[in-house]
């Protein structure tokens, strides 16, 4: 996993980037599948894009105020940790 934290240009906006690998691109699709139906809460200040290259989900927040960066990737993490003890627990997918 991989993360980056940097200040968008003259806009003042935070951007944060996160990188997850996983066993087999169809693994990487469940989870972004599962991940993306849960739109930001709060109107504005924010917005979370996730999408899969080969087996890497990738997301990337742009905020206006680090709280609320922090408290959408903590959110975030606490939801993929679900979605990935789900599939440790049900074992590899079946091709479709």
């Amino acid at each position: 996993m991989a993360a980056c934290m940097s200040e968008n240009g003259s806009d003042k906006k935070l951007e944060f980037f996160l990188k997850v690998p996983f066993p087999s691109e169809r693994e990487a699709t469940i989870a972004l599948q599962s991940l993306s139906p849960d739109p930001e809460p709060r109107k504005g200040g924010i917005t979370k894009n996730l999408d899969v290259s080969g087996q890497t989900l990738s997301v990337r927040w742009t905020a206006d105020e680090a709280r609320i960066l922090r408290v959408s990737v903590s959110s975030f993490l606490d939801h993929l940790s679900l979605v990935m003890e789900t599939m440790d627990a049900f074992g590899p997918p079946v091709s479709q």
